[in-house]
């Protein structure tokens, strides 16, 4: 099967970047190396193509209806403007995808799901709309960037004339970004640093890449391939579709309570299903510290004393902090803080601590 590109793709190839098969795009996984990547990003700013992920509009005075029944969090809360969290689940309470929700107006949303599941995604909202919203698949009309790191919103002020230095985070404009128009600019991202996610007509987008590095020379700008934005968002706890997030995973039990709004007016598909497994849950997800030199990954089996009580969902050495870190779904009586576990790292246990809070410093 051929690959999909992207408006970008000869700029990856042209800075030799390493091109992957990735839900069924050819995208970039590293250009100069992984670790040089990740930490251009933590220390100054980086330039991601993501245009692989998806959008879908819900337009109309039911879109804001629709999107309460189909997601888990408040989105009547939302501004105009504004940018919300979301898990959208099926009726066991299973994760369909994780999304963001983009409020463009007052009766106009952008969903923007995940690479992988963006047909599964689309085809799941069409048959769960019983309020007649108008929803449309825009994903091959639009072009994405993320432009993260401490300096992310200075370099993308560069290139539109709103304040993007004054917006706050989880807010949007829409304007000329870079000379193209129609583009949304959302103070967003994946990988616990700050900075823009820009939504390009894709049609015009192409020239947004060079103009992007252009205004981040002073900063050092790199482009950062899908490798460094799974460390980043690793080192932050972010949970990626298919590994902590799957459909037999309920929101809860991946941490993500806080999106889960259980009591709201109308509840939402497998609110109810939630709720009834909410004490009854066998495991959760937890970070691990690893204490020696081995590296937990995807699948290896997490032990207290001889016992089998969890498996790795994701793992990697990070290079902010300079040793294996992972996420691990735990039986629930080995989640507390400072629990030491052990990982079969290729049958050689390896110790690991499970933590609190962001790995970072």
């Amino acid at each position: 099967m051929d690959l999909r590109t992207t408006p970008f793709t000869s700029k990856h190839v042209e800075a030799g970047a390493r091109m992957v098969p990735f839900a069924g795009f050819s995208m970039p996984v590293q250009y100069s190396g992984l670790k040089a990547e990740h930490l251009q990003v933590r220390a100054s700013v980086g330039l991601f193509d993501v245009s692989h992920m998806g959008e879908v509009w819900f337009r109309g005075p039911k879109a804001e209806d629709a999107l309460m029944w189909l997601l888990s969090n408040a989105i009547r809360r939302i501004p105009t403007g504004g940018a919300q969290y979301n898990a959208m689940c099926n009726t066991e309470g299973g994760v369909v995808d994780d999304v963001f929700v983009y409020k463009v107006g007052p009766e106009e949303f952008m969903v923007c799901v995940n690479a992988a599941n963006r047909e599964k995604d689309f085809a799941w909202m069409i048959a769960n709309n019983p309020h007649g919203a108008d929803i449309v698949d825009e994903g091959d009309g639009w072009a994405q960037i993320a432009i993260q790191g401490p300096k992310g919103v200075e370099v993308a002020d560069k290139l539109t004339n709103h304040d993007l230095a004054s917006m706050k985070r989880h807010r949007l404009v829409m304007g000329t970004f870079a000379g193209v128009e129609g583009c949304i600019m959302a103070r967003t991202g994946y990988t616990g640093e700050d900075g823009f996610e820009v939504f390009i007509p894709s049609v015009n987008a192409a020239p947004v890449w060079d103009a992007v590095l252009t205004a981040g020379e002073e900063f050092g700008i790199l482009p950062i391939g899908l490798g460094a934005r799974d460390t980043l968002r690793l080192e932050v706890g972010n949970c990626l579709y298919g590994h902590e997030l799957t459909d037999t995973t309920t929101p809860l039990q991946a941490g993500l309570g806080w999106v889960t709004k259980l009591r709201k007016p109308g509840g939402f598909i497998g609110a109810e299903a939630i709720a009834a497994r909410k004490d009854g849950e066998p495991r959760k997800l937890v970070k691990l510290r690893m204490t020696g030199k081995r590296i937990a990954r995807e699948h290896m089996p997490v032990l207290f004393g001889e016992d089998v009580v969890g498996e790795v969902t994701s793992g990697t050495k990070g290079p902010s902090v300079g040793e294996g870190i992972a996420l691990a779904y735990v039986d629930v009586a080995h989640t507390e803080p400072g629990t030491e576990l052990v990982v079969d790292v290729r049958g050689r246990p390896a110790t690991a601590v499970v933590h609190a809070g962001s790995f970072l410093p």
